[in-house]
């Protein structure tokens, strides 16, 4: 049976139709995991959706799936091999699991070894990496940190030397630790960073740069080349992708800056996570019934974004960390097996932070011709010591934006009306720590791998961020490669002769 049809073929009830004529359901679409509150009550997930895109789930072997993703299955298919983050987190073959613990307690050695003072006397550190080893560290590091630190950490991603050079002004040269975080240890532009803060060290007057680096990547041999001592390289495995990789090696500067303590906590919610994922039924399975709505607002009503607003100062990064975890892992144009998608892939994931979303892009959320499906975020313990005005009022704009969007507001003036009938979903988070943090992050890992298994495509291959990277070395390497017109033409403006 076709069971795209099914659902298609379903009426669109309004939230509000819903909400009147099924007795009980929030309870019934409201679940809690590790310390975490998810209201799906305000998508237009109906039983029937729901008991239509729990059949689709089985048509394609979702149990399954699951089991081989967490098993260490070789599910990535166009590159033969595992996707392991969830052996980090205690799931996955037997040697892949123990390998994970040996390569922690290594870690955890190396943040001892430098607590103890063994690499001197270190104030600073400075995490250089891009992507999926810079953005997780980065969201962790900004959500977890409450201020009393032993070092202060700078993460730096980007190749434009106004990231790294205000950092490099603030912080003592002979104070500083350099972490270079790269699975492959070939990454551009974190290795044009590095020889910046080498170059740096050096003319600081640090007699050895090189004693003060570790290295963190899936290739230690070629961090030795380079020049990093064995003893200071922390691997981790090629089957960890890097937009998986926070809870691996890549994650040692969250666990040197916050503690190995906060650090454990965060792969303990995460491990909370899986199992739920692994066990749950698929009208009880929190990321599964995520991913049914993204698949219904996606495919059937036409959505081609998604919202995320975190009502917390704490969680800003999430946005875009989301945007690669789930555009790099969903964006692709061909199923698994090569032949084309002939569904939407992954939406646009876009966001910001309440309150000032509220005054900028809320107005075409409300009165716009896009229908955006909106994700809330916030948590119910403050972050901070000032007059509880500041959080009641947080969390209540919070809480009114999701009624007002489902609500609307009718009115003669047509400049006043309010539509209403546009979906969210709410998570609440009890208080914001590493094992609330760990399981929230899980959740998005397993959402991503569910609408993946839906349309069945691979997420866990990421080809189409290299054409870019090609085309800027044939434009570094100059005369013989030419390019269109109007590259030529911004080149040749930018680099005059």
């Amino acid at each position: 049976m076709d069971y795209w049809t099914a659902i298609e073929s379903q009426p669109a009830s309004t939230l509000k139709s819903l909400f009147d004529g099924e007795t009980g359901r929030v309870e019934r679409l409201s679940f809690e995991q590790s310390g975490v509150y998810f209201d799906f009550s305000k998508t237009h997930m109906s039983k029937m959706l729901l008991e239509n895109f729990s059949k689709l789930a089985d048509d394609k072997g979702m149990v399954d799936q699951i089991m081989a993703l967490t098993n260490g299955a070789p599910i990535n298919l166009s590159e033969g091999r595992a996707a392991e983050h969830t052996a980090e987190r205690g799931f996955g073959s037997e040697t892949s699991v123990e390998n994970a613990r040996l390569l922690k307690m290594r870690m955890q050695a190396l943040v001892q070894a430098v607590d103890a003072g063994a690499l001197g006397d270190i104030e600073y550190v400075i995490h250089l990496g891009i992507g999926g080893s810079a953005l997780g560290p980065e969201l962790l590091l900004a959500a977890l940190k409450i201020g009393d630190e032993k070092y202060e950490t700078a993460v730096i991603s980007n190749i434009d030397g106004c990231a790294l050079e205000p950092v490099l002004e603030r912080f003592d040269a002979h104070k500083t630790l350099l972490v270079i975080a790269s699975k492959s240890f070939t990454t551009a532009e974190t290795f044009l960073n590095a020889r910046s803060v080498t170059d740096w060290m050096a003319e600081q007057g640090v007699s050895d740069p090189f004693g003060k680096i570790i290295a963190l990547t899936a290739m230690p041999e070629k961090a030795v080349e380079w020049g990093i001592d064995e003893s200071r390289v922390l691997p981790f495995s090629e089957t960890v992708g890097g937009r998986y990789s926070l809870w691996s090696s890549i994650g040692f500067s969250v666990a040197l800056t916050l503690g190995i303590e906060v650090f454990d906590d965060l792969l303990a919610g995460a491990a909370d996570m899986d199992r739920h994922f692994i066990d749950m039924p698929f009208d009880q399975n929190i990321p599964v019934i995520a991913a049914f709505c993204d698949q219904y607002y996606n495919q059937v009503r036409g959505c081609e974004t998604r919202a995320v607003f975190a009502y917390d100062e704490r969680l800003r990064l999430l946005p875009d960390y989301l945007q690669q975890l789930e555009m790099e892992s969903n964006g692709k144009s061909v199923t698994a097996d090569g032949t084309p998608l002939k569904r939407h892939s992954s939406p646009i994931v876009w966001g910001g932070v309440g309150t000032d979303a509220q005054h900028a892009v809320f107005q075409l959320l409300h009165q716009g011709t896009h229908l955006v499906p909106v994700e809330f975020l916030a948590v119910v313990e403050p972050g901070h010591s000032l007059a509880k005005e500041h959080h009641e009022g947080l969390l209540l704009n919070c809480f009114a934006q999701g009624a007002a969007l489902m609500a609307g507001k009718k009115s003669d003036d047509t400049n006043r009306n309010y539509q209403g009938d546009r979906p969210s979903i709410t998570i609440l988070l009890e208080n914001l720590d590493g094992r609330t943090l760990g399981a929230l992050i899980a959740f998005y890992e397993h959402r991503t791998f569910t609408n993946a298994v839906l349309l069945g495509i691979n997420p866990f291959d990421q080809f189409g961020v290299e054409l870019g990277k090609e085309m800027a070395n044939a434009l570094l390497a100059g005369e013989g490669n030419k390019m269109d017109p109007s590259t030529e033409i911004l080149k040749n403006r930018a680099f005059p002769a």
